[in-house]
């Protein structure tokens, strides 16, 4: 395994929208609502990109990290950037780079291929998990 770099992504974004999820279900909204909120910023390439990262951080979120989770879009300049948080400090993300297909764990590498940039950060109390995509 090994990890994504530890930084504080784009220190001036503007958050345009925020979800708060407690369990998976949860996940539906906030991908029909993503969607929406970004096809207004970017083309619908970059749409599904985000809203599979979005919804794939996420999911790991609900399932490895402490409730509850929280998803943020935000925008730097020509960047949009999804920053999924939990209340986990403790959990670093790790990076399955050798697990077999079928077995799962494919989340982060999924996010570095579809993402331009890909971090994570803690704070006093939350573990964010941010990617960055062009508009």
């Amino acid at each position: 395994m090994s990890s994504l770099p530890d930084s504080v992504p784009y220190p001036r974004a503007a958050e345009i929208c925020r979800w708060t999820l407690a369990t998976f279900g949860d996940l539906r909204v906030l991908r029909a609502e993503l969607r929406d909120a970004v096809a207004g910023a970017a083309g619908g390439d970059v749409t599904d990109r985000i809203t599979v990262v979005a919804n794939e951080l996420a999911t790991n979120a609900l399932r490895h990290g402490l409730p509850p989770t929280v998803v943020r879009l935000m925008r730097e300049g020509d960047r949009l950037i999804i920053d999924v948080a939990d209340h986990d400090r403790d959990g670093e993300p790790r990076i399955a780079v050798d697990r077999p297909l079928g077995a799962g764990g494919l989340g982060l590498q999924l996010t570095r291929t579809y993402a331009a940039d890909v971090g994570w950060y803690s704070t006093e109390v939350t573990k964010h998990i941010w990617a960055s995509f062009p508009s």
